[in-house]
């Protein structure tokens, strides 16, 4: 394996600081403390290169607040200035990495994404009868801290650059608990080892996929299925439900070694015919649905974006801007009747005249939403 040194300078670079500046600051522009610091953004970054440059550099507390949706999460976010060191480290060594990668893993890569990892499910589902799915428990809290440095150690030689990436890992805030043992540990090694990545910080995203990278090389090449993975969201398929079952068991002893284990019951064989859920669709090999689920909550969104509306909490921009960020997501299944229906059940009104009426569009509810925009 080929590894790198000497990367502190182009990490510390005054041009790299300012492109890792531009993209923490994108689509956060208008928050007060991206404003702030884009007042002073040059002496900021002066401030900042200084304390890299002379190692006295330490990340700040996280932020942390909970997401209902799908499930409950703990989302931990980092400082501003922190989330510009975060896209300085990955700026250069997320390229050293991505070589490695293989070609199915679609989370935060450029240029992939979870359309184009459904794209390529629904592929495979097309042409294999069944699918294995597979899902980590509660993966990003169970994240070892020592595994995962000396993963990175393994490409990443220079030493500054592991000071750094060690003090980002180290930083990170108390996760979800998780309890699970493995060969070899006593009764107090799940306590005793740090584990956890904060969810919603760039460099999390990015060590995921590092995390995962063996397993990925392990289900391909080893166990030689066809196989795709977004995040901890993993699928490997075949024409035959025995093979993929005596695959769940190589990849549990796999996972085990990484001290990561499987989800019970969403980790099973299913048939493609009968449809199987994958990032946020309901995939059959003809066709491609909303889940039931999905629907419920948009639901629920359009009751309480109707209220905070009425209330004039909510301008028309502001509620078109969320639905059309979800509608982006349902177009590319077969559900734009449904959806189409679901959204005319809900016309806004403030102060009892109705924002928008259907005018009869070609497309259900097009006009609700060229009106509110």
């Amino acid at each position: 394996m080929k590894s790198y040194t000497n990367l502190w300078p182009r990490i510390t670079s005054w041009e790299n600081l300012l492109l890792a500046a531009r993209k923490a600051r994108r689509r956060k522009s208008r928050r007060p403390n991206v404003a702030r610091f884009e007042l002073e953004r040059e002496s900021e970054l002066v401030a900042l290169r200084r304390d890299l440059l002379s190692g006295t550099y330490q990340p700040g507390a996280y932020r942390t607040f909970y997401i209902y949706e799908p499930k409950q999460r703990l989302i931990s976010a980092a400082p501003y200035l922190d989330r510009v060191v975060h896209h300085a480290l990955c700026n250069v060594i997320q390229p050293l990495f991505e070589r490695r990668f293989v070609s199915d893993t679609y989370a935060n890569r450029v240029g992939l994404g979870t359309h184009t990892a459904l794209a390529r499910y629904c592929q495979y589902a097309r042409r294999f009868r069944y699918v294995l799915r597979g899902d980590v428990q509660k993966y990003f809290p169970s994240i070892d801290l020592e595994i995962l440095y000396e993963k990175l150690c393994r490409v990443v030689r220079c030493r500054p650059t592991r000071a750094l990436i060690w003090k980002i890992i180290a930083a990170s805030n108390p996760q979800e608990p998780v309890v699970n043992y493995f060969p070899g540990d006593d009764l107090f090694t799940p306590l005793e080892r740090r584990r956890g990545l904060p969810i919603g910080n760039q460099t999390s995203q990015f060590f995921a996929n590092v995390y995962l990278d063996a397993f990925d090389h392990f289900v391909k090449e080893d166990l030689r299925l066809p196989y795709l993975r977004y995040v901890d969201d993993s699928a490997a398929f075949s024409d035959s439900p025995e093979q993929l079952r005596d695959a769940l068991d190589g990849m549990s002893g796999f996972l085990a070694k990484e001290r990561l284990v499987l989800h019970d019951r969403k980790s099973r064989v299913y048939r493609c015919e009968d449809g199987t859920n994958f990032v946020g669709y309901r995939v059959f090999p003809d066709r491609v649905r909303v889940p039931r689920a999905n629907l419920r909550r948009l639901n629920r969104r359009m009751r309480r974006y109707r209220r905070e509306f009425t209330r004039g909490k909510l301008s028309g921009p502001d509620v078109a801007q969320r639905i059309l960020s979800w509608l982006g997501h349902a177009r590319h299944a077969n559900a734009a009747g449904l959806v189409g229906k679901l959204l005319q059940a809900h016309v806004l009104i403030r102060r009892g005249a109705p924002l928008v009426e259907d005018r009869g569009s070609a497309q259900p509810g097009a006009a609700v939403l060229h009106e509110m925009a």
